[in-house]
């Protein structure tokens, strides 16, 4: 549970950032990351541990997931500081990853 706390918590001040450098739409780019890896963060943590194919089920979900987060950021808003700030959040989250799962 303080892995998560310390992932939101990076995940809010990587959207300020966003919100500051992009404006309004990189924010919300932004913030649809977040959410975007909570959920494939709290979709893989139970399955850590389990055999291969049901990891790589759930592994392949959160992916699907973040692929989902891209597709919602070019509906909402197609503009380039959306994009920007989704992945701006996502990518240093994502390579935090790890650190999160264990």
């Amino acid at each position: 549970m303080k892995a998560l706390g310390i992932l939101v918590a990076l995940g809010v001040g990587l959207i300020a950032l966003a919100g500051a450098l992009g404006g309004k739409l990189a924010a919300i780019g932004g913030g649809v990351a977040m959410i975007a890896q909570l959920w494939a963060v709290a979709l893989l943590r139970p399955k850590m541990r389990a055999p291969n194919p049901e990891f790589m089920a759930r592994w392949l979900g959160g992916m699907g997931i973040r692929l989902l987060g891209i597709g919602v950021v070019l509906i909402v808003s197609a503009t380039l500081p959306a994009l920007l700030g989704y992945l701006g959040v996502l990518l240093p989250l994502l390579f935090l990853e790890t650190r999160f799962l264990r």
